[in-house]
């Protein structure tokens, strides 16, 4: 029963760090003016960038026509641009606009700041115990958002 229960207390936490994460994203999602989706695709972008179009909505999971709306949005407040590739001017790829982008950074500097605080309380073992829980947790996300497709 115990181990049970404290599978239950990690999942209520996660829930609980989502619900957090998520207030905090919409806050510095209304400072700057920015729907929480096309926040999350800014996120992807600067990230993982340059990415493709189409690159950018499978990582998002996202219809390419609902990925061209976020990409026109992202583009017309120029926190995004897209580029043709010099070298196949058919293809192109999106690019963060640096200077917006770390508007947004710096919003995030409390929230980084404090998390160097609490990962200063552990040792490197602990860690890499603790990134592989949430690199575990963020697969078992994806799987679970994939079986829903």
């Amino acid at each position: 029963m115990r181990e049970k229960s404290r599978h239950g207390i990690i999942k209520r936490r996660l829930r609980d760090l989502r619900n957090q994460l998520s207030v905090l994203n919409r806050q510095i999602g209304a400072r700057v003016d920015l729907k929480e989706i096309d926040h999350d695709c800014l996120d992807l972008i600067v990230r993982d960038g340059p990415l493709s179009p189409k690159t950018l909505a499978e990582k998002a999971k996202l219809h390419p026509a609902t990925m061209t709306g976020v990409l026109d949005r992202l583009e017309r407040a120029g926190w995004a641009t897209r580029r043709r590739v010099e070298t196949d001017r058919r293809a192109v790829l999106v690019t963060p606009e640096s200077e917006k982008v770390g508007r947004v950074g710096s919003l995030y500097a409390g929230m980084n700041a404090r998390l160097d605080q609490i990962c200063a309380m552990y040792s490197d073992a602990e860690l890499e115990v603790i990134a592989k829980f949430l690199d575990e947790v963020s697969v078992a996300a994806a799987n679970a958002a994939n079986d829903l497709q």
